[in-house]
């Protein structure tokens, strides 16, 4: 049976058998509805539909919500039975917490039964898929933005950051700007999602943003009929990563934190790091945001500049949504096989601390 790899984020959960050329088999949304009384005591409490996030800026938040999710996927999605449960890998964000992870094992050993159990860094396994084992990932999800260089295999902490930026926040973004140009419409958080991921883009530069004050408004019609323009603010989503003070923070766009990290880091792998750049994460897939991205690099006062590295042909398409599962699913066939991962004996003699020796 193969291992199961799951990549769970604060807007999609992606898991499936680790086939390394495939696309994950489940890519589903996050966040759930659970059915919670209203607390009190009668013989009929009243039930409530309460939408829950049990990931929130890349982290486990409510465990609970967890445990159903994750009982859905592989039992459900992907075909464990119980009793028979096999080995799992997942993907862990920038400086997850050590409880987090400790947690983590210890629901995999005692509530699920697993036979064995990996953990390895999303900006690691980003490389991984695009064959490398060092370079820099810059990693823009729903709800942070994880820039992290990475030598042998290795993320450098000390260099390393993390910003709690990210797509949710474009979308509040987008539905403030779609608020000013239309004042009498009414739209849910929902409706500027969709809206952002169907309309939302780069400019070429900041001169090219500026003059899109001028652009043609589009008109777009929503399901209940109600009809809006959309004009700038479809490249405001975008800028806001080049200009963060579109959002109101006093921060560097999103190149030259790029390029001043890096600095951080012994200047012999300078190189090393920067010309091996990856992207990843839903918010990079922004039409014209790798053009950006690469421009603003070769604009920056670095003697060495950031260039991206494009993913192998065989790789399935659209990588970047999800290359910490391909490059988790790479792993768990060296893992697993060669028995460098956590098995139920070590976390029987150790407890939840063995994750900290066993996976790094």
């Amino acid at each position: 049976m193969e291992a199961l790899v799951v990549d769970a984020g604060s807007k999609l959960l992606k898991a499936g058998a680790a086939i390394p050329d495939q696309s994950p088999a489940m890519i589903i949304p996050s966040q759930m509805k659970r059915m919670l009384d209203d607390g009190s005591l009668a013989d009929n409490p009243v039930f409530e539909d309460v939408t829950v996030d049990p990931i929130e800026r890349g982290f486990i938040k409510d465990w609970d919500a967890m445990e159903d999710l994750l009982r859905y996927v592989v039992y459900t999605g992907l075909g464990w039975e119980e009793g028979n449960e096999g080995q799992i890998l997942f993907t862990d964000p920038l400086s997850t917490p050590k409880a987090i992870r400790e947690q983590l094992v210890q629901l995999m050993f005692e509530t699920f039964n697993v036979s064995g159990f990996y953990a390895s860094e999303q900006a690691v396994l980003s490389l991984y898929a695009v064959g490398r084992i060092s370079g820099c990932t810059v990693d823009i999800g729903h709800g942070k933005i994880d820039i992290a260089p990475v030598l042998e295999g290795a993320v450098q902490h000390i260099a390393s950051k993390r910003f709690e930026l990210g797509g949710t926040d474009l979308t509040e973004l987008f539905a403030q700007e779609l608020g000013k140009s239309n004042p009498l419409m009414n739209l849910t958080m929902s409706d500027v999602e969709k809206l952002k991921e169907q309309y939302a883009c780069c400019a070429e530069d900041e001169v090219s943003y500026e003059k899109a004050r001028n652009c043609a408004m589009e008109q777009h019609t929503l399901p209940d009929g109600q009809v809006i323009t959309i004009g700038r603010e479809k490249y405001t989503v975008g800028e806001a990563l080049f200009q963060p003070s579109i959002l109101g923070l006093e921060e560097h766009g999103i190149v030259e934190q790029l390029v001043r990290i890096i600095s951080m880091v012994s200047s012999e792998n300078h190189r090393q790091l920067l010309e091996n750049t990856v992207l990843c994460g839903g918010t990079t897939s922004i039409t014209g945001f790798e053009a950006r991205f690469q421009k603003e690099s070769n604009l920056c006062s670095s003697a060495i500049r950031p260039a991206l590295v494009k993913p192998p042909e065989y790789m399935p398409e659209n990588l970047a949504l999800y290359s910490a599962w391909v490059g988790g699913a790479i792993l768990a066939k060296v893992v697993f096989p060669q028995n460098q991962h956590v098995t139920k004996a070590d976390y029987d003699e150790t407890g939840p601390s063995v994750v900290h020796r066993k996976c790094f």
